[in-house]
């Protein structure tokens, strides 16, 4: 039988060992798992307590767990017993790849470190997600995706100039640090597969670390500028146009004008060609520089219309802009339903008793 008649999904065949809790390291077994990955998720008898995050579902446990648990195996198993880090260890012999967000050395704690594991199974790829990374000052310290969003410069700079910094309305920081366990996981699986020694990796990936690697520019122009970049809002700080405006409706549409071919296709829109030759405007420096001024001309603008108006003035134009929608407008809205990126599902009831455990008898696995 061919590779490609074998696997329908680019990861079946892939077994994927995941210990964590909450969003960081279920976030990304998870990616894992919508690939076609068997991932064996282990619990404690109490349950990850995601389950209890956010609204619930009438089965008891939140939606939000019933989309973080998707395409998994559940298994309860207490850690701190000396059975339970047995029944993991023989998982380990039988798994390609670990995924776990403890604190840095509980794991090895119980005897479970990446150096245990790599006696069990030389081949594992061991990917350890935590606040600050496995070394360094802070690795010890407890570690929130909040946390590391604080200390990565997002927050500093998200936010109007005369507010305090926000968050961003979800766990950005976890999820952003969860894409990067699952690059970190995939290359050393890659790898393993082309080296001869069929070896595998430590990944250390830090929350405070994989938010910052998305701050742009701003460490180089405090290095050679000295420019320490503030809140501006819904203003891009390094070209315009680039914001949301208000509409006739009381609605908001997202523009981005912001380069020299797409500018005076703003203009036209707009039928503002006049500014064309408008020194304020001409280049994207000029821009930025008179941002907040070009920011009225377009509001103005756009509160002539309503949201469905001006989007379409807009699309004919050939101006990237979209409307500020909600849940419940991308719910239905065509585009999200024509990329199945919200379908229904048949829910699956799970089993409310959960003071089962399991023993080695239970791992039947191949």
């Amino acid at each position: 039988m061919s590779a490609e008649s074998q696997f329908s999904r680019p990861l079946e065949g892939i077994r994927v060992l995941e210990l964590g809790s909450v969003v960081a390291g279920p976030f990304a077994s998870r990616l894992l798992a919508d690939f076609g990955a068997e991932v064996i998720k282990i619990e404690p008898k109490s349950g990850d307590p995601l389950r209890t995050w956010g609204r619930m579902s009438p089965n008891g446990w939140s939606w939000w767990w019933y989309s973080q648990a998707r395409n998994k195996k559940l298994m309860v198993v207490d850690l701190h017993k000396q059975e339970g880090q047995d029944i993991v260890r023989e998982l380990i012999s039988k798994s390609d790849a670990l995924i776990e967000n403890f604190r840095p050395g509980t794991m090895a704690k119980w005897k479970l470190g990446y150096e245990d594991a790599k006696r069990i199974n030389p081949g594992i790829v061991y990917t350890s997600i935590s606040g600050y990374g496995q070394t360094g000052p802070y690795s010890t310290r407890p570690g929130f995706g909040n946390i590391a969003e604080s200390m990565s410069g997002m927050r500093y700079v998200t936010g109007f100039p005369d507010h305090p910094p926000v968050r961003v309305g979800f766990s950005i920081g976890d999820e952003i640090t969860a894409l990067y366990a699952v690059i970190g996981t995939l290359m050393s699986l890659l790898r393993r597969e082309r080296a001869q020694d069929r070896q595998g990796d430590f990944i250390d990936v830090g929350l405070t670390e994989a938010v910052f690697s998305l701050t742009e520019a701003s460490l180089t122009e405090y290095l050679h500028e000295g420019v320490v970049q503030q809140r501006s809002g819904n203003q891009l700080a390094r070209s315009a146009p680039s914001n949301i405006y208000a509409t006739k409706d009381d609605r908001w549409i997202a523009i981005g004008a912001n380069t020299d071919k797409i500018f005076p296709r703003l203009l036209g829109a707009m039928n503002r060609l006049d500014l064309q030759s408008d020194s304020r405007f001409q280049g994207n420096q000029a821009r930025v520089k008179h941002a907040h001024e070009l920011d009225e001309i377009i509001s103005a603008w756009t509160q002539q219309f309503s949201l469905s108006e001006v989007n379409q003035i807009l699309s004919d134009h050939d101006v990237p802009a979209g409307p500020v929608m909600s849940v419940a407008d991308i719910a239905n809205d065509p585009q999200y339903q024509h990329r199945e990126m919200a379908c229904r599902m048949p829910m699956v009831k799970l089993a409310q008793n959960r003071s089962c455990a399991w023993s080695k008898s239970c791992l039947q696995l191949a």
